[in-house]
């Protein structure tokens, strides 16, 4: 018999799948950034833990269209669907920003068939402004 090695069968154990857990989350803070140029949406728990965005660019928008009522009502049905998972039953919606946005998302989230609790203006306003630009010598 000769000297060599036996070959050894080394099999592959399976990957071990850890199926993450969804918890469920029945009240939502829903946050809605309506700028000039685009509409973002945020869905976290009442901690503040973000659990869902979603925004016009990321829906497929491109450009000027991005701004259009119309791509908020999609981007607010998409964050719809992707919140689903967790239940929810109550969301308070925190609006902020002066896009044309701003009210499509909120009509398109009651529409979804959200139970909003509470509507929330959060826009920044500049109590004193900018300082001025110094008068000019001549």
């Amino acid at each position: 018999m000769p000297d060599s090695p036996s070959p050894t069968v080394t099999t592959a154990k399976p990957a071990k799948v850890t199926k993450k857990v969804r918890k469920t989350v029945p009240q939502m803070n829903i946050c809605i950034t309506a700028s000039y140029n685009n509409t973002l949406m945020t869905a976290t728990d009442p901690n503040g833990n973000v659990l869902a965005t979603s925004s016009a660019g990321a829906c497929g928008f491109k450009g000027s269209r991005k701004s259009t009522p119309y791509a908020a009502t999609v981007t607010a049905e998409k964050l719809v669907d992707k919140i689903q998972a967790y239940g929810v039953q109550k969301a308070k919606v925190f609006v902020k920003g002066v896009g044309t946005g701003r009210e499509q998302s909120v009509r398109a989230l009651q529409a979804a068939g959200l139970d909003l609790e509470a509507i929330f203006d959060v826009t920044p306003v500049p109590h004193n402004g900018c300082r001025k630009k110094k008068s000019r010598r001549i």
